[in-house]
C-alpha cells in the first residue's frame, strides 16, 4: 500500500498507511497520518499511517500465534534468518542511510558507519552470539534451562531508527521470540523498508509484525496489551516511567535504555589534547543527540586553562551544513521543539552564570531554514543545571577536579549512570578509576565501542542490556527441571 506523491513543491513524498500484520500490508485502523520532517529543509519527505490499539491488538494476537513455532525453531534457523535479514539490509545500505539522513539529519559522513552498517553489525553478532548463551545447565538433580519470554514490544527510538529496531527485534527473534516493533514517529521511514525484508529473510509470518503510531497511542497499547510479554523502550526517563507504569497492571517485564549525563574523566597524565578533542567529537556526534554521549567533560584543575582553549578551538571546527555533504560534521537536531528546548537551557545556563566559551542561543550564520543549533560549551560546577540534565543537544559542560577521588565523586555525583570515559597514561590506573565509577559503560583512552559488549545503565539510565548475546538474554526466562 506505499504510494509517493509530489509534494507542493516538487519534492517526492513516501506515504505509508499500511502496518504489517502476519506476513501481511494492511490499512491501518487509523484514518491520519503522521508527516515526517526532514530537520536540515522542513520539508515533509514522508507520511505514515498513524496506528490504533486496534492495529496493535491485531498485531499483537499475530505474534503470539506465531510464538509457538518460532520458539521451538532451531538456533541454526534463527541464526540464518538474522545473516540473511542483515545480507538484504546491506544490499540496500546506500539507499537506507540516505533515507535516515533525511528523516535525522545526521551527516552523511557519519551516518554511513553508525546507522544502516552498524545495524547490520548488530544483527550478525546476534547470530553469532546465540551459540554463546547457555541454553542448559545441568546441576545436582535439575537442569536449567534458558527459554523465550514470549512476545515482545519493541518501542523505538528515532535517533538511530534502524538500529534500534534491529538491537531489540533482533535480540529478541535470536532468543525465539516474536515481536511487534513501534517506530518512532519522528523517523520511521528505514522501518518499512527493514520490515518489507523480513519475509525474504525467511522469518515466518507473525514473528516481525510493525504498527506506526504515536507513543500515547500505539507505544502505551502496547505497554497494556495483555499478550505482550516483555516491552522494550529506548527514549527519555519519562516514556521509560509511563512503561513502567502501564507495564505494571499486568506484570510485564521491561528493558529500558533511558538517558545519561556521561563524564569523560581526564586525569592529569593523560594526553590532553586527544582527550578533549576526541571527547567533543562524542558528545557532538550526532548533534549531541545520542544518550551515551559524553556530556560532561571532567578535567584536573591545574590542567583547566590548557583544555578549555583546545576545547573552544575544536569546537569551532566544527562545520555546520547539509547533512548529504560530506563537508559538514554538524548537522541540525532533529526537530523544531528540541532546538527550542536546547536554546532554552543554553539561555539557562548563561542566567545562572556558567561562562560560556564558545557557541550560543542564536541560530547559526545563514540558516534561518532547518534545525540548527551551534556547537557550545560551558564551564560549571556540578551542581549548576546544565551539568544535572540531559540536554541532547551540543551542548558540553566542562567541570574541574582536585584530584582522583573527587573526579570519581563528580562523576558519580549524578542522576544518570549510562556510558563514560577515562584517559590516563597508564591504562591500570584508568581501569582502577573504572571500577570506582557508577555506569554501564566505560571507555578507556578513547578505545572503540565493542558491540558485542553489553550496553545499558544505573539509575535513572535504565534497566537491562542491549548488544550481544546479553542481549539475547534479556529475553529469556529461566526455568527449572528437577529429576
Amino acid at each position: 500500500m506505499s504510494t509517493v506523491q509530489e509534494h507542493a513543491e516538487g519534492a517526492a513524498v513516501t506515504v505509508r498507511n499500511d502496518i504489517l500484520v502476519d506476513g501481511k500490508w494492511i490499512e491501518s485502523a487509523g484514518t491520519e497520518l503522521i508527516d515526517v520532517v526532514n530537520p536540515a529543509t522542513e520539508d515533509v519527505v514522508g507520511r505514515v499511517a498513524r496506528g490504533t490499539a486496534e492495529d496493535v491488538d491485531r498485531a499483537a494476537r499475530a505474534a503470539a500465534a506465531a510464538f509457538p513455532d518460532w520458539s521451538e525453531s532451531s538456533l541454526d534457523t534463527r541464526a540464518a534468518c538474522l545473516n540473511r535479514l542483515a545480507d538484504l539490509l546491506e544490499a540496500r545500505d546506500e539507499e537506507i542511510t540516505r533515507l535516515i539522513v533525511s528523516e535525522v539529519g545526521q551527516p552523511i559522513s557519519f551516518a554511513v558507519d553508525s546507522q544502516t552498517a552498524v545495524a547490520v553489525r548488530d544483527l550478525r553478532n546476534f547470530a553469532e552470539a546465540i551459540q554463546k548463551v547457555n541454553w542448559v545447565e545441568h546441576d545436582e538433580n535439575f537442569a536449567v534451562r534458558r527459554e523465550p519470554v514470549g512476545v515482545l514490544g519493541a518501542i523505538a527510538a528515532w535517533n538511530g531508527p534502524l538500529r534500534s529496531i534491529c538491537l531489540k527485534a533482533g535480540a529478541a527473534i535470536a532468543a525465539g521470540c516474536t515481536v511487534v516493533v513501534k517506530p518512532s514517529e519522528v523517523a520511521p521511514l528505514s522501518a518499512y523498508i527493514m520490515a518489507e525484508l523480513v519475509a525474504e529473510a525467511g522469518l515466518p509470518d507473525g514473528v516481525f509484525n510493525l504498527v506506526s503510531g504515536t507513543g500515547p497511542e500505539v507505544g502505551e497499547a502496547i505497554a497494556t496489551h495483555p499478550l505482550i510479554d516483555v516491552v522494550s523502550l529506548t527514549g527519555s526517563v519519562r516514556a521509560g516511567s509511563r512503561v513502567m507504569e502501564l507495564a505494571s497492571a499486568t506484570i510485564k517485564r521491561v528493558a529500558l535504555e533511558l538517558g545519561g549525563k556521561s563524564a569523560n574523566i581526564i586525569l592529569e597524565d593523560a594526553d590532553l589534547e586527544r582527550a578533549v578533542e576526541v571527547g567533543i567529537d562524542d558528545a557532538f556526534r550526532n548533534s549531541g543527540q545520542v544518550c551515551g554521549g559524553l556530556s560532561r567533560m571532567l578535567v584536573s584543575r591545574s590542567q583547566f586553562a590548557a583544555a578549555q582553549e583546545i576545547a573552544v578551538r575544536k569546537a569551532e571546527s566544527f562545520v555546520i551544513g547539509d547533512p548529504l555533504d560530506p563537508a559538514t560534521t554538524l548537522g541540525p537536531v532533529i526537530s523544531a521543539r528540541q532546538r527550542d528546548r536546547i536554546r532554552e537551557y543554553i539561555q539557562v545556563g548563561q542566567a545562572a552564570g556558567a561562562p560560556m566559551l564558545v557557541g550560543g542561543p542564536e541560530a547559526p550564520e545563514g540558516f534561518d531554514r532547518g534545525f540548527y543549533v551551534k556547537p557550545t560549551i560551558f564551564t560549571a560546577d556540578n551542581d549548576f543545571r546544565l551539568a544535572r540534565e540531559e540536554i541532547f543537544g551540543p551542548v558540553l559542560v566542562m567541570i574541574p577536579f582536585d584530584g582522583e577521588a573527587d573526579a570519581i565523586a563528580i562523576a558519580n555525583d549524578s542522576d544518570y549512570g549510562l556510558a563514560g570515559a577515562i584517559w590516563s597514561a597508564d591504562p591500570e590506573r584508568a581501569r582502577a578509576v573504572a571500577t570506582r565509577v557508577r555506569t554501564g559503560r566505560i571507555r578507556i583512552n578513547g578505545t572503540p565501542i565493542n558491540m558485542k559488549a553489553p550496553h545499558g545503565g544505573f539509575k535513572l539510565s535504565g534497566i537491562g542490556r542491549e548488544m550481544g548475546k546479553y542481549g539475547i538474554e534479556e529475553f529469556l526466562e529461566y526455568k527449572s527441571v528437577i529429576g
